[in-house]
C-alpha cells in the first residue's frame, strides 16, 4: 500500500451554494493560517461554454505536515466543500490561479486569518517586483551607503526591510557601485 502524500501546505475549493454563511469564523476557529481567492463567480467551464458555480480556492499552510485525509475532512466536514484537496506545488502559481493575474484588480478581496501574514506572502511570491521596487527607491533617494537602505526601509515599509536582508549582497553591491560610479 502507497504511502498517504503529506505536506505543510495544501490548496482546496468551496462552493457559495453550499458553505455555511460564518465560514470566516469556522475557518478562524481552526487556528491554521489560511488564504482565500475572491469569490470566482466568472469562471466557465470549456466544454459547455457555460458558468461555473461560484467558489473560493483556498490553501492551508500548516506548522506539521498533514495528510491527504487529514486536509480533505476538514473540507468536507467544516466547508462542506469537496473533499479533494491538493499539495501547494507553487505559492506563486497559487497566488496567480486565485487572482487571475491577467486581472489582479481583485487583491483587495482576498481573504486571509489566523496570522497568515499577505504583504509578506505578496513579497515572497512577487519578489522581482520588489526588487525594482527596491532599485527604484535607491535612484529616487540617491542612496549610495547600505545603512541608508536599511533606516529607509525600516521607517517606511518594514516588508521591504525583509526582502532588503534577504538580498543584501545584491543591494550592498548596487549601492557600492553607485558610490563608486556617480554618473
Amino acid at each position: 500500500m502507497a504511502k498517504e502524500q503529506r505536506s505543510t501546505k495544501w490548496t482546496f475549493l468551496f462552493y457559495e451554494e453550499s458553505a455555511p454563511e460564518d465560514y470566516l469564523n469556522i475557518l478562524e476557529e481552526l487556528h491554521i493560517p489560511f488564504i482565500l481567492s475572491p469569490w470566482h463567480d466568472k469562471d466557465i467551464n470549456r466544454q459547455t461554454g457555460e458558468f461555473k458555480k461560484s467558489h473560493k480556492h483556498g490553501a492551508f499552510f500548516f506548522d506539521s505536515l498533514k495528510s491527504y485525509s487529514q486536509v480533505s475532512n476538514i473540507i468536507s466536514d467544516k466547508l462542506n466543500g469537496p473533499a479533494h484537496v491538493e499539495v501547494v506545488m507553487s505559492p506563486t502559481g497559487l497566488f496567480d490561479y486565485f487572482t487571475h493575474a491577467e486581472s489582479p484588480d481583485n487583491i483587495e478581496d482576498i481573504e486571509v486569518g489566523c496570522g497568515f501574514d499577505l504583504d509578506k506572502f505578496l513579497m515572497e511570491v512577487k519578489t522581482s517586483d520588489f526588487i525594482h521596487e527596491v532599485v527604484d527607491i535607491i535612484e529616487e533617494n540617491d542612496f549610495t551607503e547600505f545603512e541608508e537602505l536599511v533606516w529607509y526601509a525600516r521607517a517606511n515599509n518594514i516588508n521591504l526591510l525583509g526582502l532588503i536582508i534577504e538580498r543584501t549582497y545584491f543591494f550592498a553591491k548596487y549601492l557600492d557601485s553607485r558610490r563608486h560610479n556617480p554618473n
